[in-house]
């Protein structure tokens, strides 16, 4: 008969029941970053989670629409899909606003995309960062259809990660895995 212990060990953890431990993987742990730590450090880390799932969604998205040819009115000729852009638009000034502009992005977005301390909001879970502002029906949602889709966000965050890790190692190894054949940055 075949052992339990570890699994044993990991369903006794205390963060066992908390939302993403689910089929097939259940509570999944293989470094141990989690043992022998406190809510604080299970939440930080959640956010971190959050924070990665979240961009690597949007970057899915990106990679896969400039992938197709797709490219905003105004955009520099000339300028590759995938990882060859980044050299492409420091080569030229229009490249060169389009980086600081996207750089000013990233800045606003990691300046607005945290609790604020000032707002008179309490969030409602790691990584609602409503602030009071934004709502699109949430608050009208079930307790039970809430979970879900955080569920679904964590989730959908998770496989972005894994997608996005996929797509630039193949471009990297200079193997395509999209449909016809394409391989951005060349």
């Amino acid at each position: 008969q075949q052992s339990t212990g570890a699994n044993t060990a990991l369903a006794a953890s205390p963060f066992a029941e908390e939302l993403g431990v689910q089929a097939p993987l259940g509570f999944w742990d293989p470094l141990g970053m989690l043992k022998d730590a406190d809510q604080n450090k299970f939440d930080t880390l959640r956010t971190m989670e959050l924070k990665h799932g979240r961009v690597s969604m949007l970057a899915v998205v990106g990679y896969l629409t400039t992938a197709s040819g797709y490219r905003f009115p105004g955009y520099p000729e000339g300028v590759p899909a995938g990882f060859g852009a980044w050299h492409a638009l420091g080569e030229t000034q229009d490249g060169r606003s389009i980086l600081v502009q996207m750089a000013l992005f990233f800045v606003l977005a990691e300046i607005v995309n945290r609790d604020a301390e000032w707002a008179d909001t309490e969030a409602e879970f790691i990584g609602d960062y409503r602030n009071g502002a934004l709502d699109f029906g949430w608050d009208r949602f079930s307790d039970a259809k809430k979970l879900r889709t955080r569920a679904v966000e964590l989730n959908n965050g998770r496989a972005a990660m894994m997608g996005i890790w996929g797509l630039v190692t193949h471009e990297m190894m200079g193997v395509s895995i999209l449909p016809g054949g394409v391989l951005p940055g060349n």
